[in-house]
């Protein structure tokens, strides 16, 4: 199952930057062993946000719940999931030649 995903992070302005720059590496090391899973397939920033649109294809409702609640900046995070069918008019959706 595909799901293309909006996340917005809100780190407090008060949060300490020790602890802010942890979260950000543990965040970052997360983001990569998910790509490398193969279950985050795709992760774009949205230029001048701390935010991005990323599309995870995972088994279920379930387990995306459970990959993004993995997320250490999680708790900072405003999320928008919507979930993805392959469009008929797709080059996946054709039959080969």
């Amino acid at each position: 199952m595909r799901y293309l995903v909006h996340m917005v992070v809100r780190l407090p302005h008060d949060m300490d930057p020790g602890v802010a720059s942890d979260l950000k590496a543990r965040e970052k090391e997360r983001a990569l062993d998910l790509q490398r899973a193969g279950l985050w397939r795709h992760l774009w920033r949205v230029a001048g946000q701390y935010a991005n649109y990323s599309v995870f294809d995972v088994e279920s409702h379930d387990q995306l719940h459970e990959l993004l609640t993995s997320l250490p900046l999680f708790p900072f995070m405003d999320v928008d999931i919507i979930p993805l069918a392959v469009h008929p008019s797709a080059l996946e959706a054709q039959p080969p030649d």
